[in-house]
């Protein structure tokens, strides 16, 4: 990697120098040079010299590097290098050499996890669930490709309150087929789907339980919805190819005890007390928040009781960190929970968590009003049928999670260059028909040969930026973000259309020249397909 055979040499002199401190490597505008260094103007203080006067230190060593054409001092003491041909074309030899391991990154041994799609089995998955269903599956991929053990796990609310509604939403859409009519819960679920199941339920159990209602009839009621709906949940992964290494079910956590076994550690510390019929947590001795209610007055638990408990058997299972992927209405929940993991004794590096923006989708230059509890919605899975699995992954992917937003259906759909999924994607479908039409013009490919007739600057920047390719993926890493992979990949893909219609890659005059173009395609094709597969976008050969 070019950044880091530049870091190496920088380390390098300031060792000798007698000095150690952080510097950055960036990529300046190409007017400047191919890569720039601050090390002079942070260096300044140490060396207690002028930036300029210890950028000329550097600049007279680097000078004699055979991997820079050139090393010059800008500005106020910035260093520009320049990087010669021939280490350009080592670099692609090497990507030509290993493929796709040129920037496989080895095994760390840490052992993460990804909690995301951790929805109320209430309803179908909404687009709002979609964005942060693909966040995390693309997270998941990227953090497998640096080197972690990543276990992508779905939390499922399957007790509680909101669980009792939905039973009861079902009963009643299930007695208005035989002609009874019932008030739905105030706070129920009026949905579509919810009459979907109750024909099914008709056809397999008649009217027994017509105007019938007692605490076994709504156990199977609730059973019977969250079934059901995890099984339209599944169906709805399915489409999108987002998969979970396992789901755990909010009954798991209560049934296995761990409701129980954080409640007696929070007595154990005074922790905890009764109000108005109610269990609390002394919140406010922790956090600057009001104290909050474990176990509601009628006895049943609080979702907040249960997540707490959920975090704890993450704990227990030897994460090195775990990773909540949440809406950002859940902003308020998490200094709660991070008081109530002190309050467990776990390491406040253990859990983080990754709040992204909500989504609204748009069409024909019109926002679409919709409404979860009302039923007005449009579901995940009409989106992916209307927009395709592409698509839909891509425009969720390619927003900084910080930001709202716009998912534009009409254009989600054209077969045009202002759609950016169709704009990467025809940028690979291309190289696949250039290799193609050299077999009808009789122009064999050779791996590793003529590649030092490349000499433009175009094929240069193109060499360049796919040894930055992993840069890009240490962005993820680090800001959360898959956007940072989506934004690469399309400037990537611009670069190479440009260079498609500036150059002629297949001239059956000129077969050597050829050669070394379809060398360079050759490495660029194994790019676009590890980032097809971190984004889980298909790879078209042909458009």
């Amino acid at each position: 990697m070019i950044r880091e055979v530049i870091n190496e040499r920088l380390e390098s002199i300031l060792r000798e120098e007698g000095f150690e401190y952080q510097f950055n490597v960036e990529i300046p505008d190409e007017n400047f040079g191919d890569y720039s260094t601050n090390i002079a103007l942070i260096g300044s203080k140490h060396f207690k010299k002028p930036p300029r006067e210890v950028a000329k230190l550097f600049v007279d060593k680097l000078s004699k590097e055979s991997i820079f054409s050139e090393v010059t001092i800008a500005g106020p003491g910035f260093i520009n290098f320049r990087i010669s041909k021939d280490f350009y074309l080592s670099i692609l030899s090497e990507i030509i050499k290993k493929e796709k391991a040129y920037w496989k990154v080895q095994k760390n041994n840490k052992k993460i996890q990804l909690e995301y799609g951790s929805a109320n089995p209430t309803g179908p998955f909404t687009v709002g669930h979609g964005r942060q269903i693909v966040i995390g599956d693309v997270l998941g991929n990227v953090l497998e490709f640096l080197g972690y053990d990543v276990t992508k796990e779905m939390y499922i609310n399957d007790a509680g309150r909101q669980i009792r509604l939905l039973g009861r939403s079902l009963w009643v859409r299930y007695n208005e087929l035989f002609g009874k009519e019932y008030e739905l819960p105030e706070d129920g679920y009026r949905g579509n789907y919810l009459i979907d199941f109750a024909k099914k339920l008709k056809d397999e159990i008649g009217d027994k339980y017509v105007e019938k209602w007692d605490s076994e009839i709504e156990k199977f009621f609730m059973n019977y919805s969250v079934e059901n709906i995890l099984k339209t949940m599944d169906d709805t992964l399915s489409m999108l190819d987002c998969g979970f290494d396992s789901k755990v079910r909010e009954s798991f956590v209560i049934e296995k005890g761990y409701v129980d076994l954080v409640l007696n550690k929070f007595k154990e510390k005074n922790m905890i007390y009764e109000k108005d019929g109610a269990v609390w947590l002394k919140v406010s001795k922790i956090i600057n928040e009001n104290d909050k209610v474990l176990i509601r007055s009628d006895g049943t638990y609080t979702y907040f009781l249960t997540d707490i408990a959920y975090h704890y058997y993450k704990f227990t299972r030897g994460y090195d960190k775990v990773y909540d992927i949440f809406g950002s209405d859940h902003h308020g929940h998490i200094p709660r929970m991070i008081a109530a993991m002190k309050l467990l004794d776990i390491d406040e590096n253990f859990v983080h968590f990754i709040l992204h923006q909500f989504v609204t989708l748009k069409r024909n230059n019109e926002i679409v009003k919709m409404s979860t509890r009302a039923g007005n919605f449009i579901t995940l899975d009409e989106l992916i049928k209307e927009v395709g699995k592409d698509a839909t992954r891509y425009f969720f992917a390619m927003n900084d999670v910080n930001t709202h937003l716009i998912f534009d259906l009409e254009l989600a759909k054209s077969k045009s260059n202002d759609n950016p999924v169709y704009y990467v994607q025809y940028a690979y479908a291309r190289i696949n028909s250039i290799f193609e039409k050299a077999k009808e013009k009789d122009i064999d490919f050779k791996i590793l040969e003529n590649i030092e007739l490349l000499e433009n600057e175009h094929e240069m920047s193109i060499i360049k930026m796919m040894d930055e390719f992993i840069y890009s993926l240490y962005q993820v890493e680090e800001k959360f973000s898959p956007h940072y992979l989506t934004n690469y990949l399309f400037s990537l893909s611009e670069k190479f259309h440009s260079y498609y219609s500036k150059y002629k890659i297949l001239d059956e005059e000129n077969k050597s020249l050829s050669n070394a173009r379809m060398n360079l395609i050759f490495a660029l094709k194994n790019v676009f397909e590890i980032s097809f597969e971190l984004l889980g976008i298909s790879a078209p050969e042909k458009m």
